[in-house]
C-alpha cells in the first residue's frame, strides 16, 4: 500500500521525498497513521529487501482491498508541504532546500529506492582436498599437522581468517609436550588478551588432556602479564602493584599538572589522544629524547610525556607501557639475566604476531636468541592496530631476522561460507604490501553477500532492525547478529533504534553516549541554556567555546546576584575581558532567547555560525584526534536534529538517550543472547552467523584520515583500512549484509572505492 493518512492527509509514498520516509516511520510507530479505507493503524515498512509501503498492525485485516481503494480513490497529488529544512551540503557547498514538491516528476531522485544488489562473478565453489591427519583425537587438515609438528628453529604460520589458529597452537602446544617430552616449563605461550590464555589452558586439558600440573608449569599469558612477572621477580620494590596507574584518570591527573604549565585549558584539551599519543611512543621504544615533534599538538604531548615520565620516576609509579619498556630494558642491562632465560625457554609460540608492536618484538627477539625455536601465529591481513604502534612489517619481513624460517600456510577457512570468503578474498588482494595467499572455504551455502543502499543513516538503522527482526521471526536467535562499524560515533542511529525496539542488544562497555561528546555536549550546552538561562554545567562549556576562563563564572555569579539578572544576561556585563569579546558577547546574548522558538536545525547552525561556535570548533575540534572531528559531530547531530520540530523535544531525545546508553551497558553484562554493537576492531577474533557492516563509503571505510594520508603520498594508512573491511567481513559465517547509505552526515556520500568494483 502506498498511501495512507497522517493528521488528516493524505500520505502518497510517490509524492514523498526520501529523506521524510524515516519521519513517517517513526509516526506510524507511535500510531500516527490509519488506512483511509479501514481506519486502522497502519505503518511504513523500511526494510532491506522489500520496496517501502504502509502495512497494516493487524494480521487479520486484507491489505489488497485497502490498497485498491485507496490507489483508486484518493488521486495522485501533485504538491506535498512537509516541515521545510534549510539546506544540503553537496561538494563543500550549502544548497537551499525546500520540502514543498510540485511534482512527482521533480523528486524522481531523491525518492528513488534501489533494490539490493548480491556481490556477483565470484568464483565457483570446490571442495578442497586437504587430507586430514589425527592427533589428540583431532582432525587437522595438512597444513595444520605441518605447523604442528614443525617444531625446530623459526617457524612462521600465516594463518588466514577462520583457518583454526587455535587450534593448531593448542595442539603444538600438546605436540611439544606429549610427544618431543618438552618441560612445560620451557615453553612460553603469549597470547593476544587474557581472555584467549584462559581459553587456550582450557582447550588443553580438555582436548589435549594435559594434568592441571603441566599447565600451571607452562608460562602462558599476555606480553603485559609475562613480562610483569619478570620484572616483578627480579625487582619486587619497584614493581609493586600498589604503585601501577591502573586507569587512565590517574595518568590524566599527572598530564593535567603538566598542562597547567602550559596554561592548556583542562575542558578542552584531548587528554585521551595524548595518553594514546604518549603510549604509542613507549612502544616504539621512543624515549622523549628521542621524539622530534611534527607540530604544535606533538610539542604539547611531548612537555606531557616528560613531565608525565619524570613525575612518575619521583614517585615510583609505572604503567601498563612500562611493563613492556621495563623488562626489555631489564635485558639489555643485565646480560647475565638474560642469559639465564634464554636457557630456560626453549620454545616460544606467538600468538597474533601481525599486532605484535617494537618493544615486544624485539623483547621476544632477545629471548629466543639461543634456540631460534620461535613460532609465530598470524595474518598479515588483520592487522588493525597501527595506533597502538603494532607493526605487520615484523611479520611481513620475518625471513630477514630469522633467514631459515620454515613458512606454512592455513588457506582453509573453516568459519565462513564460500561466497563470503571469495568476496573478501577479492577486497584484499587489492593490498599491495601483503603475503600473497587465497582463502578457500569449507562450505558453501550459496547465500552471496549484498549490498543494500538505504538514504541515510537513521533509515540504514531502521532497515537493518527490520531485517534482523524477520530473521528471528524465521527462528535465528538475538546472538547470531552483529552490526559493525568504523568508530564508535557511527553507532549512534543504530543504538537508538535498537533502544526503540525489544531486541535485545550489548554494546561495548566503554563506548559514550555520541551526546556525551565534548563538541557535542559543547554545543548543546546553548540549547539548554536558551531553556534555562541559569544553568551552570552549560555555561562552562559556553564559556570554553567562548574562548573564556573558568574563573569568570565567579564574576558571572556575582553579577548575576548584585543586578537581579541571569547567569545569560549577566555575560554582557562583565568588564574584565577584551573589548572585541565583549562587542562578542553584545551580540551573541540576545541570541540565546530566540534559540527556544526555533526548529532544532535552525538553532544549531545559529549557534555554529552567528554564536561563533564554528570558530571554536576549527580551533579546537580535532585537535590530536585523526579519527573523530568536531565539524563530523555537529553534522551527526544535525541528522537527528531534523526529526524533531522543536528545541525542548531534541533536548529529551538527548536526556534519554544518554540513560539509555548507562542502563544499557549495565544491563547488557548479563544479556547471554542479544544483538552485538561493535567496532571492527572489537570484532576481531568473534563470529557470527549474521554480520551487518554499517556506513560503507569513502570518509567512514575507509576514514578521512587514510584519504588525507593518500592525498599526501601515504598508502599504508588506506591499506589498513582495506584490512578493516576484510576483517569484518570475515566475521561472518553465514550471511554479510553491506550498507552503502546515499547520504552521510547530510552530504552526499559515495561507496567505497573497496567495494565500487562489486557496483
Amino acid at each position: 500500500m502506498q498511501k495512507a493518512i497522517l493528521n488528516g492527509q493524505v500520505i502518497d509514498l510517490k509524492g514523498v521525498p526520501r529523506d521524510e520516509y524515516q519521519i513517517i516511520y517513526e509516526a506510524g510507530i507511535h500510531s500516527k497513521i490509519t488506512c483511509g479505507h479501514c481506519g486502522d493503524f497502519v505503518k511504513l515498512y523500511l526494510g532491506i529487501h522489500d520496496r517501502p509501503h504502509f502495512f497494516h498492525q493487524q494480521s487479520n485485516i486484507n491489505s489488497t482491498t485497502c490498497s485498491e481503494y485507496m490507489e483508486t480513490t484518493y488521486q495522485p497529488i501533485k504538491k506535498v508541504t512537509v516541515e521545510p529544512t534549510t539546506s544540503i551540503e553537496h561538494n563543500g557547498f550549502n544548497i537551499p532546500k525546500s520540502r514543498a514538491i510540485q511534482s512527482t516528476a521533480t523528486i524522481e531522485k531523491s525518492i528513488n529506492w534501489k533494490e539490493p544488489k548480491s556481490i556477483n562473478r565470484l568464483p565457483p565453489y570446490s571442495k578442497s582436498a586437504l587430507p586430514n591427519q589425527e592427533f589428540l583425537n583431532l582432525n587437522l587438515d595438512s597444513s595444520q599437522y605441518n605447523a604442528v609438528t614443525a617444531t625446530d628453529g623459526p617457524l612462521l604460520i600465516i594463518a588466514g581468517a577462520g583457518s583454526g589458529k587455535t587450534r593448531v597452537l593448542t595442539s603444538r602446544t600438546a605436540f611439544l609436550i606429549k610427544e618431543q617430552m618438552i618441560e612445560p616449563k620451557n615453553i612460553m605461550l603469549v597470547t593476544f588478551t587474557s581472555k584467549s590464555a584462559i581459553e587456550m589452558k582450557e582447550r588443553l586439558i580438555k582436548v589435549a588432556g594435559l594434568t592441571p600440573q603441566q599447565i600451571h608449569s607452562l608460562v602462558t599469558g599476555t606480553f603485559h602479564s609475562i613480562f610483569y612477572k619478570i620484572v616483578m621477580h627480579h625487582e619486587p620494590y619497584r614493581w609493586k602493584s600498589t604503585n601501577l596507574l591502573k586507569w587512565d584518570y590517574q595518568k590524566e591527573k599527572i598530564i593535567k599538572e603538566a598542562a597547567r604549565e602550559l596554561t592548556l585549558d583542562e575542558k578542552e584539551f584531548a587528554f585521551d589522544q595524548a595518553l594514546q599519543l604518549i603510549g604509542y611512543w613507549k612502544n616504539t621504544l621512543l624515549p622523549p629524547e628521542l621524539i622530534k615533534p611534527k607540530d604544535q599538538w606533538e610539542e604539547r604531548v611531548l612537555f606531557l610525556y616528560r613531565y608525565y615520565e619524570n613525575r612518575k620516576k619521583e614517585y615510583g609509579l609505572f604503567d601498563f607501557d612500562d611493563m613492556l619498556v621495563g623488562c626489555y630494558h631489564l635485558f639489555l642491562e643485565q646480560p647475565d639475566l638474560l642469559k639465564r632465560y634464554q636457557e630456560r625457554f626453549t620454545h616460544f609460540l606467538i600468538d597474533e604476531f601481525q599486532d605484535i608492536n617494537k618493544v615486544q618484538y624485539e623483547t621476544i627477539k632477545l629471548l629466543s636468541h639461543t634456540t631460534k625455536n620461535l613460532c609465530v601465529v598470524g595474518d598479515d591481513d588483520q592487522s588493525i592496530y597501527a595506533f597502538r604502534g603494532s607493526d605487520p612489517t615484523f611479520m611481513l619481513e620475518f625471513e630477514k631476522d630469522y633467514p631459515n624460517a620454515r613458512i606454512v600456510t592455513l588457506s582453509q577457512n573453516y568459519r565462513s561460507s564460500h561466497m563470503i570468503v571469495a568476496s573478501a578474498n577479492r577486497i584484499i588482494t587489492r593490498n599491495l604490501r601483503r603475503r600473497e595467499k587465497k582463502m578457500n572455504a569449507s562450505f558453501n551455502n550459496g547465500q552471496a553477500p549484498f549490498f543494500f543502499f538505504p538514504y541515510n543513516e537513521e533509515e540504514e538503522a531502521t532497515m537493518i532492525v527490520t531485517d534482523i527482526k524477520e530473521k528471528i521471526k524465521d527462528g535465528a536467535a538475538p546472538s547470531d547478529f552483529a552490526i559493525l562499524y568504523r568508530t564508535h560515533t557511527a553507532s549512534r542511529a543504530m543504538f537508538e533504534r535498537l533502544a526503540q525496539s525489544n531486541l535485545p542488544f550489548k554494546l561495548e562497555q566503554d563506548s559514550d553516549s555520541f551526546y556525551n561528546r565534548r563538541i557535542v555536549r559543547g554545543l548543546l550546552a546553548y540549547l539548554h541554556l536558551s531553556k534555562d538561562p541559569n544553568d551552570t554545567d552549560a555555561l562552562g562549556h559556553v564559556l570554553s567555546s567562548l574562548f573564556l576562563k573558568q574563573n569568570v563564572m565567579n564574576d558571572l555569579k556575582a553579577i548575576s546576584i548584585l543586578e537581579d539578572c541571569s547567569m545569560i544576561q549577566a555575560l554582557e556585563k562583565i568588564t574584565n575581558i577584551q573589548p572585541f569579546q565583549q562587542k562578542k558577547l553584545r551580540k551573541i546574548v540576545p541570541m540565546f532567547s530566540r534559540l527556544k522558538s526555533t526548529s532544532p536545525i535552525t538553532a544549531i547552525e545559529m549557534i555554529e555560525r552567528e554564536m561563533g561556535f564554528a570558530e571554536y570548533v576549527k580551533k579546537n575540534g580535532n585537535e590530536g584526534n585523526t579519527i573523530e572531528k568536531g565539524s563530523d559531530d555537529i553534522r551527526d547531530l544535525k541528522v537527528v536534529a531534523k526529526k524533531f520540530k522543536h528545541v525542548q523535544e531534541l533536548l529529551d531525545h538527548v536526556s534519554h538517550m544518554v540513560a539509555m546508553n548507562k542502563e544499557m551497558k549495565q544491563i547488557s553484562k548479563h544479556y547471554t543472547d542479544a544483538v552485538q554493537l561493535l567496532t571492527i576492531h572489537r570484532s576481531k577474533g568473534l563470529e557470527f552467523k549474521h554480520v551487518y557492516i554499517i556506513g560503507t563509503v569513502d570518509g567512514s571505510i575507509p576514514h578521512d584520515f587514510a584519504l588525507e594520508s593518500l592525498r599526501n603520498g601515504e598508502n599504508e594508512p588506506l591499506e589498513e583500512e582495506r584490512r578493516l573491511l576484510y576483517v569484518a567481513m570475515t566475521r561472518a559465517e553465514e550471511s554479510l549484509t553491506i550498507s552503502v547509505p546515499e547520504m552521510r552526515r547530510n552530504k552526499i556520500s559515495h561507496p567505497s572505492r573497496f567495494i565500487k568494483e562489486f557496483l
